[in-house]
């Protein structure tokens, strides 16, 4: 299946990073609605304003990735366009009733997406949920998504909150590893570029390898860890649940409630 036409509302980090793979992909002709944004090649186009959307145009898709604050005012703009269409929300803590009453009774079919940085590298994990679609439309929706790394479809609305903590924050966890792994590389008297370069290549490689392994987790994490080695005294204090086990419970805990606290 060919990726559909779209409409594309904001083109900053993630919606230029959702926008590049889907143009990599061979997106249908498609508008980009954003004040920044460079003019994309032909048959592409963008506009600055809703007012300068060709009244003819009618996409498949519209995408919202506005900063949440600007989600009526955004929908309002559009209600020309709205009806019959599909909206794939990318705002966080904007639920399915707030999105369905900004589009102001619009026939609008409302799906939440929540895709992750790695998607700029079309290896993104986008948590998807919507009570609206049909098996044909849920297709259509996976083919575009998919275009930028997994989709995960979720029943509701909490098990799409749930997957905040997890996979949207989940690279700021392991970005957040690779700069202890730098740090403590430089304090045990590495040079600055080897650190860097062991630190990021020991991530990125261990993730290029959980990826291509059918093994759990846990059982590669043992592999590499022979009984009273080097690794496993390492393991021996990261592992104390003072450490990351109870760190990381409170961090995902802490998550999911700023995640309700913006929601409310």
């Amino acid at each position: 299946m060919s990726l559909p036409s779209l409409l594309l509302v904001g083109c900053g980090k993630m919606g230029g990073a959702l926008w590049q793979g889907w143009l990599d992909r061979g997106v249908a002709s498609s508008v980009i609605l954003d004040r920044r944004c460079p003019a994309p090649p032909a048959p592409h186009h963008v506009v600055r304003s809703a007012e300068e959307i060709p009244q003819d145009f009618k996409p498949d898709i519209i995408i919202l990735a506005v900063k949440p604050a600007g989600m009526e005012t955004a929908l309002a703009s559009l209600r020309p366009w709205l009806d019959d269409t599909i909206v794939i929300s990318m705002l966080a803590a904007r639920t399915v009733e707030s999105l369905r009453a900004a589009c102001q009774g619009a026939r609008t079919k409302i799906v939440r997406a929540m895709p992750n940085t790695p998607a700029a590298i079309g290896q993104g994990v986008t948590g998807v949920c919507s009570p609206d679609l049909d098996a044909s439309e849920r297709e259509l929706c996976t083919t575009l998504l998919s275009a930028v790394g997994v989709v995960a479809w979720v029943d509701d609305e909490p098990q799409l909150e749930a997957l905040t903590p997890i996979s949207g924050c989940g690279p700021a966890y392991v970005f957040l590893l690779a700069e202890l792994l730098e740090k403590e590389a430089l304090r045990v008297g590495l040079p600055s570029d080897t650190a860097r370069l062991i630190a990021r290549g020991t991530v990125s490689g261990a993730g290029a390898l959980i990826a291509a392994s059918e093994e759990e987790s846990a059982v590669l994490r043992q592999n590499v860890t022979s009984p009273n080695g080097v690794t496993a005294k390492a393991l021996d204090v990261l592992m104390a649940p003072p450490a990351w086990p109870e760190a990381m419970t409170k961090a995902v805990d802490q998550a999911m409630a700023r995640a309700r606290e913006m929601a409310s």
